[in-house]
């Protein structure tokens, strides 16, 4: 091999790999709202967390809000014909009304902008999001392994929330120790 065949292979490796590769350090976020959807998510999961937690705390059932809606299966009523698939029932909507709000509230605060979106904030989530899903499924597998009965339901049900509020908490966390460790 020559030197010049040599430098001509280097050239070529450099400008279809490394140059791609340099090109591309910064990560696309197209995937994130606007900053100015934090604060609304905040209120939001605010809202549902304060609501789900007074409702777990207290059993709360009430007739406020109740409502006919159509439910996939119903199998509530024992001894009535309402027992079956695709059933207009009475229900208090209020539980629903919260998981909702917890929802969409953890989605707004999850998927918005910082104000200073970069590499490392890019980072952060990244992190984050490995760290809430490995914790989550730990506590899952703990929670099959040692929870039984009707407890075993409350632990998926507080499973539907777990992987974007440990997120939520794992990555603020993480931006506020890297902001004190500047200071």
């Amino acid at each position: 091999m020559t030197l010049s065949n040599f430098y001509l292979s280097l050239c070529k490796v450099y400008f279809t790999f490394i140059k791609s590769i340099l090109n591309r350090t910064v990560m696309k976020t197209t995937y994130l709202l606007p900053h100015k959807y934090n604060t609304l998510g905040w209120i939001i999961l605010g809202i549902g967390l304060t609501a789900g937690i007074f409702i777990l705390l207290t059993d709360y059932e009430s007739n406020f809000l109740t409502t006919k809606v159509l439910a996939v299966y119903n199998d509530e009523a024992i001894f009535t014909s309402s027992k079956g698939f695709f059933k207009i029932i009475e229900n208090s909507i209020i539980d629903e009304l919260t998981a909702i709000a917890i929802i969409i509230g953890g989605f707004l605060v999850v998927f918005s902008r910082e104000k200073i979106e970069d590499e490392f904030i890019s980072k952060l989530r990244s992190d984050s999001l490995i760290w809430a899903i490995v914790v989550n499924y730990g506590i899952l597998v703990l929670a099959i392994l040692f929870v039984f009965g009707l407890s075993f339901f409350d632990i998926l049900v507080f499973n539907m929330f777990t992987p974007l509020l440990f997120f939520i908490f794992r990555f603020n966390f993480l931006k506020h120790k890297s902001r004190s460790h500047e200071e």
